[in-house]
């Protein structure tokens, strides 16, 4: 994870529901991050071919539904945080390891713990039971958070299990984790399929509740994070927010430009 004085780059979506109130998504041909929205919420949309939600919000018939009208379908899970607010939050607030920043209802998690990688093991079995394709894994920036061995080990766990499982695996961020992960064993086959990278063109302005336009450092460090899992042979996507049109076009312009699938979303809600 990667921050610039105005622009917090790499964000936790578990967290973004609650910022920049509500606004439409543009759709596009290939991806789209959904995981704001309930079964309402799509139905009658012009969806894209690959879709991301939150299927712990979904029964298997409304998955297996967007799958005939030919939709690939990833579920959103969150491996390295966990909100107080949650039902089984009690069950696991002694292994957390300390406020996520500027979410005090949010704790990073000792993903080092084996009841917690059995409790997402098992919760990853729940999902694909309902059919799902794959998973859209968020918050393996625990290891920026805490870089120890054993963090390391903990998500790398974590990974590989979720690869045994058969679906694919997109990872949202991760990138100090996937880097070190890669040099050390010079390949990704075992942990993922792809990665998701947030505002690698755009960026959120946090104290003035706006969108803007990213850094060139902040771009080229994104870039390059997503040229390496490029390079061995994975799928890099992008998700974007803006609500300027030119920007818009400038980031889909870009992500197509350096090979990335992107997603561009006019708020934060991602319904």
């Amino acid at each position: 994870m990667k921050f610039s004085k105005i622009c917090i780059i790499s964000i936790c979506l578990s967290t973004l529901f609650c910022f920049l109130g509500c606004g439409s998504i543009e759709p596009s041909n290939e991806y789209g991050v959904y995981i704001g929205a309930n079964p309402e919420d799509l139905e009658d949309r012009d969806l894209p071919a690959t879709i991301v939600i939150d299927a712990q919000y979904y029964s298997s018939e409304e998955i297996s539904s967007l799958q005939v009208d030919g939709h690939i379908v990833y579920t959103y899970l969150n491996i390295g945080s966990i909100e107080n607010f949650r039902d089984y939050y009690s069950d696991y607030e002694d292994i957390t390891l300390g406020t996520y920043e500027n979410w005090e209802d949010e704790q990073w998690v000792d993903v080092s713990q084996v009841k917690w990688q059995e409790f997402i093991s098992a919760k990853a079995d729940e999902l694909m039971d309902k059919g799902v394709d794959g998973f859209f894994v968020d918050n393996c920036d625990v290891y920026y958070q805490y870089p120890t061995e054993e963090i390391f080990s903990g998500v790398s766990n974590i990974l590989e299990d979720l690869k045994d499982k058969g679906g694919y695996v997109l990872i949202n961020g991760g990138d100090s984790y996937v880097t070190e992960y890669y040099n050390r064993y010079y390949s990704l086959d075992a942990i993922l399929d792809g990665v998701n990278q947030e505002s690698v063109y755009t960026c959120i302005d946090w104290d003035n509740d706006s969108f803007g336009v990213n850094t060139d450092e902040d771009r080229e460090y994104f870039s390059d994070y997503l040229n390496r899992v490029l390079d061995d042979n994975k799928d890099a996507y992008v998700l974007e927010y803006t609500n300027d049109s030119e920007v818009e076009e400038d980031a889909y312009n870009y992500a197509s430009k350096m090979g990335y699938i992107p997603y561009i979303s006019h708020s934060l809600e991602l319904k």
